[in-house]
């Protein structure tokens, strides 16, 4: 309909300027002397036309040559844009579906475009370094050295693929040099708890634990369980004596010491030292927050001396528990070794017995027959401790 449109009016046009044309008189004399020209002014107006035209084709045709040369630098540059981009797209792409190899090389393609090379760069080093080609994966990381705008993502790339490759250190290195810009999130500290655990940094670890606890970026389970691998390297170390020990105990918080994990391994620890005194508090602090079997067994190894007025505050603490718990064969077999250290022989043949008969764990009956074996040979009744020592060994060998 639009081209119908555009015939009508050019012929209209034509018809209009013929008509026009026939009936037009007039001429035009260009005089310059002694030279003259005589032009009918139809065709004056037609030459004026085309010289137009012609004039007008010239000037197109000048300036686009001189825009040639930008035109083409334009038309290079776009394609480069359009080439680093397709190979930013395909290695994101081709490191997100495993093929390594094909990220590397899609990430080099997009490098090629200034503003790829980041971006390139850190997809390159995670191909290469799932590839475990560490030298690679370095090289692109060392394109980013003095790229300011990418160095938190460098350091926080470098961090994440060194803790992967265990190699802690260096891992440390990054973070300290992410911390000292400023940059402090939960990633970076999730990362330095990694590099920290194994760097075996156990102070540092719980130090991070507690700060990622507040920000609920923890799995309570593994939260547990870190404090628990801490504690028990602080707490078990050969190297501690008894005052080294009790400064360590000293800067664990109070919410950390009654828990059932901590408080055996402190106490054993404690034991170990040859403090006993220091072994029961911990235990009855633990046991009066959460009961557990591991804490009551650290607490009988902390026995008191025989006829002393603590050993008899051991016993009377247990009775209580005991009243509330009548069947944990692990307070009754603490009872009767308590009473049995105190020459107590009824309450002690009563409650080993009981622990005897209520134990399923085979440790607690061998521990049970060996208790009832020393309580008979005291009495001097050798049939039924040799008995029980038979019992023992036989708990032994099963």
């Amino acid at each position: 309909m639009r081209l119908f449109l555009w015939l009508v009016a050019m012929m209209a046009a034509a018809i209009g300027i013929a008509v026009t044309a026939r009936f037009n008189p007039g001429n035009v004399v260009l005089f310059y002397p002694p030279h003259r020209i005589d032009l009918s002014l139809n065709f004056f107006v037609v030459l004026e036309l085309a010289l137009f035209v012609f004039l007008y084709i010239v000037i197109r045709a000048f300036r686009a040559t001189v825009k040639m040369p930008r035109k083409v630098a334009a038309y290079r540059q776009q394609k480069r844009e359009r080439d680093g981009n397709k190979g930013l797209r395909e290695a994101l792409k081709a490191l997100f579906e495993g093929r390594f190899g094909h990220a590397e090389k899609a990430a080099l393609r997009a490098s090629e475009l200034p503003e790829n090379v980041g971006v390139a760069s850190l997809i390159g080093a995670r191909a290469a370094h799932r590839m475990r080609q560490s030298a690679r994966r370095d090289q692109w990381l060392n394109k980013l050295v003095d790229d300011n705008a990418m160095k938190t993502a460098r350091l926080m790339t470098m961090t994440e693929l060194l803790v992967d490759d265990h190699q802690p250190e260096a891992a440390l290195d990054a973070v300290r040099e992410l911390n000292a810009s400023g940059t402090r999130h939960i990633h970076a500290l999730q990362m330095s708890l990694k590099a920290q655990q194994q760097a075996k940094n156990w102070p540092e670890v719980l130090r991070l634990v507690r700060s990622l606890d507040k920000h609920r970026a923890l799995h309570p389970a593994l939260s547990s369980r870190l404090r628990e691998l801490a504690y028990d390297d602080l707490l078990s170390d050969p190297t501690h004596d008894a005052e080294s020990l009790l400064r360590v105990w000293g800067t664990v918080p109070t919410a950390d010491r009654i828990k059932p994990y901590v408080a055996c391994r402190a106490a054993a620890a404690l034991n170990a030292r040859g403090l006993h005194d220091e072994a029961r508090l911990v235990a009855e602090e633990s046991l009066a927050a959460d009961w557990d079997d591991r804490v009551v067994r650290t607490y009988r190894e902390a026995a008191a001396p025989a006829g002393s007025a603590a050993l008899l505050m051991q016993i009377e603490h247990c009775e209580n528990w005991a009243n509330a718990r009548p069947t944990d064969a692990e307070l009754a077999l603490t009872l009767g070794s308590l009473c049995l250290k105190q020459k107590l022989w009824g309450k002690a043949q009563r409650y080993l017995e009981q622990a005897l008969s209520d134990a399923s764990d085979p440790r607690m009956v061998r521990e049970s027959h060996l208790k009832l074996a020393q309580l008979h040979e005291a009495l001097g009744q050798d049939e039924e401790a040799a008995n029980h020592y038979r019992q023992c060994a036989l708990a032994t060998i099963l």
